[in-house]
């Protein structure tokens, strides 16, 4: 069976100043990750290494993103991060200088656990 999703949480980070789609994903992804805790693994006795954490990074130019290095900032799971075009480039009239901002999902499944649940009458 194939696994499922058993959470998905969104993050945002951006680099003001030096155009840095890297810093700007590293900064989306940890919004991400600080914004959820897994309970689940205590309660039930799964120990991490069975998740998989698919991490999605939106930047206006993917091919920038070093997407080995942004998946070893996941602290638990077998995690991989795959980029593809979104967030936005904002230029400063002012100075000509280029925001950076990225968008992330973080994605983890599991196999499934439902033998490991049961409803009580």
């Amino acid at each position: 069976m194939p696994d499922q999703r058993f959470i998905i949480e969104m993050g945002m980070g951006n680099d003001l100043h030096g155009m840095d789609y890297n810093k700007a994903a590293r900064r989306a992804i940890e919004d991400a990750f600080r914004h959820s805790t897994l309970p689940l693994f205590g309660a039930i006795g799964i120990d991490h290494t069975e998740m998989r954490v698919q991490v999605t990074v939106g930047v206006q130019e993917p091919d920038k993103l070093n997407t080995t290095q942004l998946a070893e900032l996941l602290p638990r799971g077998r995690a991989s991060v795959t980029a593809t075009h979104g967030g936005q480039n904002v230029t400063n009239p002012e100075t000509g200088e280029t925001l950076v901002i990225a968008t992330a999902a973080v994605e983890a499944f599991l196999p499934n656990q439902s033998e490991k649940w049961s409803l009580n009458d």
